[in-house]
């Protein structure tokens, strides 16, 4: 069984919000303007929405592979 986190409360509303939000943050990091504190803060955020865009991503795999495995034939 995996432990699943509560979601927080400034998740995003969808996969594709995740990576937008993502690149944005990319592109604050690489700037080199952001201040320690800041920095630290939003290297926080991008760890955590690269956390929910695999776990998205996990549950569309497994999706996937429930479907071919249903659409496959049966083995003798």
């Amino acid at each position: 069984m995996t432990k699943k986190t509560p979601p927080a409360a400034d998740a995003p509303a969808s996969y594709g919000d995740a990576v937008q939000q993502l690149e944005q943050l990319i592109t604050r990091l690489e700037s080199g303007q952001l201040p320690l504190e800041e920095l630290l803060g939003q290297y926080q955020r991008g760890a955590e929405l690269l956390h929910y865009c695999r776990e998205r991503l996990q549950v569309v795999e497994d999706q996937v592979k429930v479907l071919d495995d249903s659409g496959a034939p049966a083995e003798p």
